[in-house]
């Protein structure tokens, strides 16, 4: 876990790689949990023996729902002290390369593109890879906005 103490040692960090999260099993339970929130029920993801018999041979997370663990598994790469808060302004770029089957362990690594001053604190945008253990290719790439305001 990377710890900056502040923003203005962020800022100097624009163009490092940040931090690398712990690996994160996504499970069938997480799957379907999603998909009662979201009401996307689709076959590849919730029925499993049919996933098995699917395109990918196994049922298979979201990408929605891989997007969304960015907030989980950020808590394990790195942090900003000395903020009053932090505020997820949005995504710039986001692309699946690769299906995330159940069963699989992910994790993320930060990258930070660009930081810029906003009233109140600093914006910045990190280029997120999603990892799966034992593949080449990325479950997802993600830039993602969110503003510190110290």
């Amino acid at each position: 876990m990377r710890v900056f103490s502040g923003l203005d040692e962020l800022t100097r960090a624009v163009g490092e790689t940040l931090g690398t999260s712990e690996w994160h099993t996504v499970t069938q339970e997480q799957v379907n949990t999603f998909a009662d929130a979201t009401g996307d029920h689709q076959w590849i993801h919730v029925d499993v023996e049919k996933a098995k018999q699917g395109p990918f041979g196994a049922p298979i997370a979201h990408g929605f729902l891989t997007l969304s663990m960015l907030s989980m598994l950020a808590q394990s790469a790195y942090r900003v002290d000395n903020l009053t808060m932090g505020i997820n302004y949005g995504l710039n770029k986001v692309r699946f390369p690769q299906p995330v089957k159940v069963g699989a362990k992910i994790r993320g690594v930060a990258e930070l593109v660009e930081v810029t001053d906003v009233p109140g604190g600093k914006q910045a945008v990190t280029r997120w890879t999603i990892e799966i253990d034992g593949e080449t290719k990325p479950a997802c790439v993600a830039e993602w906005v969110t503003r510190h305001l110290g």
